[in-house]
């Protein structure tokens, strides 16, 4: 469950699951758990590279308190909100529908382009978050060292084995 207000995860407990079924007067909603694969998806090289993010992972989620999308990449420091405008994400929306059905705020649209993969998923925020940890983790000197793309690569198996298509 994530406190809307703060984006912090308060709990992730089936009792509580079952509790609060739907967002207790809009404060708390519930992280969904499924992981959902999009292998059709639409998206030039080009529209990435318009959004200028400096690395090849990333999601991209809707923050209801700050009522606009916001597009995070995984680094050695945590999750940093990339602050550029993200006019390529109207665009990418419009090309593939299936991005507008992301759940505000604990669902997000998270992406790998690391080397020649072109992985794109719709992922519970926590997952995303997973992701970021792993990172802060392993990192090691400039370029991260082995470990953590090794790391990087079990992460993106796993949910490449456990998602659903979309």
């Amino acid at each position: 469950m994530l406190e809307i207000t703060t984006g912090q995860i308060v709990c992730a407990c089936d009792s509580c699951g079952l509790r609060f079924p739907t967002a207790l007067e809009g404060r708390f909603r519930l992280i969904p758990r499924e992981v959902r694969s999009l292998p059709e998806l639409y998206w030039t090289e080009s529209e990435w590279e318009s959004l200028a993010i400096p690395i090849n992972l990333a999601f991209f989620f809707h923050s209801t308190p700050e009522k606009r999308t916001k597009a995070m990449y995984p680094s050695p420091a945590g999750a940093t909100e990339s602050l550029l405008p993200l006019n390529a994400w109207d665009s990418l929306v419009a090309q593939n529908l299936s991005l507008t059905r992301l759940e505000p705020d604990v669902e997000a649209f998270l992406v790998n382009r690391v080397g020649s993969k072109r992985e794109h998923y719709l992922a519970p925020i926590d997952v995303c978050f997973e992701l970021v940890g792993l990172i802060r983790l392993h990192w090691r000197g400039l370029a991260g060292g082995e470990i953590v793309w090794e790391k990087i690569d079990q992460f993106f198996s796993r949910l490449q084995r456990e998602a659903h298509p979309a």
